[in-house]
């Protein structure tokens, strides 16, 4: 499948080093959750070595969030990760090993088993999805539920992240264009317009319209078209098939083609999807499709930290 513009993980993590951008988002949610866990002190404390425990099947992520826990709310604790970032795990599995002063390794324990159970989840949940579609891409939306730490888990599962915020991509929507219309001005002329007007030098790379039928779709594409033509730009755009039914975009596919602008686009299937339909679009000629049923609601895999002996 030839790479598209859904795929942002490189400004979550460039060359194994997690951008600043990332960073921000990782300290800003393990604050929080430190903050509502509010540790209370420990009678004890020695070194201890502890180890987190699978107790289900699943898919591990969450390596770079942990170990940011690790490194800012713990004094002296080393860790050791037995499974790779992406790798599975079965029951009874040893995921990573800590060893430190058994206080502060309790007082991180309730947000590290949910980050990890979190993701996990998330990554396992997305593999689901990602091994049933057979040549389209998965991508997740906005609609998250811890932000830029649920696109991750995404990507570790083979999912792409679509947009990770509003500034990131342009994206015109049924609200956009309704906001932008002129008095006596139809839909359609309202999409070709606003279409007309975008920077084709700024937003060329990854833009996204809505569109909510064939006679949409036809209009964006033949606009970007010759937007690009003129400016001898090669990009497609990205029609978002919002809630179009297959048969509908079968037909739309077909008329894309026979007006040579099927080429100029990049097909992405939204609303209504589910796991159980994946065969349906498989075949449907889009080039991936997008739900936040990916990551949304998803259960967490169930890990279990254990404290072993130590010295006083």
């Amino acid at each position: 499948m030839a790479a598209l513009p859904h795929d942002r993980s490189r400004l979550l993590v460039e060359q194994g080093i997690p951008t600043v951008l990332f960073v921000n988002s990782i300290d800003r949610w393990i604050e929080t959750m430190i903050a509502d866990d509010r540790s209370g002190e420990d009678k004890v404390s020695r070194i201890v070595n502890a180890k987190v425990i699978a107790k289900e099947s699943g898919v591990v992520c969450g390596h770079l969030v942990i170990n940011r826990l690790i490194q800012n709310y713990t004094n002296d604790c080393f860790v050791e990760w037995i499974i790779e970032e992406g790798g599975r795990v079965e029951p009874g599995d040893i995921v990573v090993k800590i060893n430190g002063n058994s206080s502060e390794i309790l007082k991180i324990e309730r947000v590290l088993l949910n980050i990890l159970g979190k993701l996990s989840g998330i990554t396992t949940s997305t593999l689901k999805w990602t091994s049933a579609s057979e040549n389209i891409g998965v991508a997740c939306t906005r609609k998250t539920e811890w932000g830029l730490l649920d696109k991750w888990a995404v990507h570790i599962g083979g999912g792409l992240t679509h947009r990770l915020d509003r500034g990131d991509a342009l994206m015109l929507k049924e609200n956009d264009f309704a906001s932008a219309k002129k008095d006596h001005e139809g839909i359609i002329e309202t999409i070709e317009r606003v279409i007309s007007e975008i920077d084709p030098i700024r937003n060329s790379s990854f833009i996204i319209t809505e569109v909510q039928d064939e006679e949409q779709a036809i209009a964006a594409a033949k606009i970007w078209m010759s937007l690009q033509n003129k400016n001898e730009n090669l990009q497609p755009i990205v029609l978002l098939l919002d809630n179009m039914e297959i048969s509908e975009i079968n037909s739309t596919i077909l008329k894309l083609e026979s007006l040579d602008l099927r080429k100029w686009c990049v097909l992405e299937g939204s609303g209504g999807i589910s796991i159980d339909s994946i065969s349906k679009w498989n075949t449907s000629g889009v080039d991936l499709i997008s739900t936040s049923a990916v990551n949304r609601g998803v259960p967490p895999i169930d890990f279990s930290l254990i404290i072993e002996g130590g010295e006083k």
